[in-house]
């Protein structure tokens, strides 16, 4: 049995369904069965309730053979430590009390670089990294650079004003990957019993892009005009508050932008083995396209 934790959400969602064209028997956390996608829902065990509370992950982790583990970081938590190792302390003691064979995370690049402790949401998914391993658990972090589907976060701004905006360097190239070839990554690690210890898996994307680069190859994709923007820091940090975030869920983000400008995604070198294979373009087409698509529908 294959526990699958977030999987109403961009990663865990592909992850299920990876794993149920395996073949594989899958049990999912929930805490609103029904945002499960229709053709997933019939197909898979459910514990209702959040992965963060203790009763419910004892009973998702009973007899596991392997966990999808991903914090869908609170953005009204008071610390960024309340918000990863707090969150996840009640499935770290269930990890080992539990059994489960092997633990496969959603991580950040970063560790070993000078930035890597100031680095805001990173630091402290280094963090609970570290936690879960010292279970003794089998665990592999997944160490990703920055999404492309954050990306799609914008598509108000990219449709309304030709622009997708945010604090990081116009011009510095950095990895970007695809949240599909992410959760392929994890199934394959899921379905794979011959591995143990902890180790990080970086997963880096095909190639580095500028975000001018970027704004280059939507433009070229859509056919029509696409900048993008730097914004200030500080005002960056405004508007995340404004949409709801607490202070250190704000300043976590903002000081994790000013890492990556600093280095904090290039402590690894790309590799066939760390390369994946959905290029920025290719994405495009794919996902970006179609959700513009959707917010023209009448009614959006």
């Amino acid at each position: 049995m294959i526990v699958v934790t977030a999987p109403t959400g961009n990663i865990g969602g592909q992850v299920v369904r990876d794993l149920l064209d395996a073949g594989a028997p899958v049990r999912v956390v929930v805490r609103d069965p029904a945002r499960l996608a229709p053709e997933v829902a019939g197909r898979v065990e459910i514990v209702r309730g959040s992965h963060g509370d203790p009763a419910v992950v004892a009973e998702a982790f009973a007899g596991a053979d392997a966990v999808f583990w991903l914090v869908p970081a609170d953005p009204r938590a008071a610390t960024l430590d309340a918000a990863y190792s707090g969150f996840a302390r009640p499935a770290i003691e269930s990890f080992a009390g539990r059994g489960v064979g092997r633990v496969v995370g959603i991580s950040a690049l970063g560790r070993g670089t000078a930035v890597a402790g100031r680095a805001g949401h990173v630091t402290a998914t280094l963090a609970m990294d570290d936690l879960i391993a010292a279970t003794g658990v089998p665990y592999r972090a997944l160490t990703m650079p920055s999404f492309m589907d954050n990306t799609v976060r914008q598509v108000q701004p990219i449709k309304a004003q030709g622009a997708f905006y945010g604090p990081y360097l116009p011009d510095r190239p950095a990895p970007t990957v695809a949240t599909r070839d992410i959760a392929a990554v994890a199934a394959r690690l899921l379905l794979d019993d011959g591995w143990t210890g902890f180790g990080e898996v970086p997963v880096l994307g095909p190639a580095d892009l500028s975000y001018d680069e970027m704004a280059a190859i939507i433009t070229d994709v859509l056919g029509r005009p696409v900048r993008y923007q730097q914004i200030p820091g500080e005002a960056y940090k405004a508007n995340m508050m404004k949409a709801g975030m607490s202070d250190a869920i704000a300043q976590g983000l903002l000081d994790m932008a000013l890492a990556k400008d600093n280095g904090l995604d290039h402590g690894v070198t790309r590799t066939p083995e760390t390369s994946t294979p959905t290029t920025f373009r290719q994405w495009c087409t794919d996902v970006l396209t179609p959700a513009l698509g959707e917010l023209s529908r009448p009614g959006r």
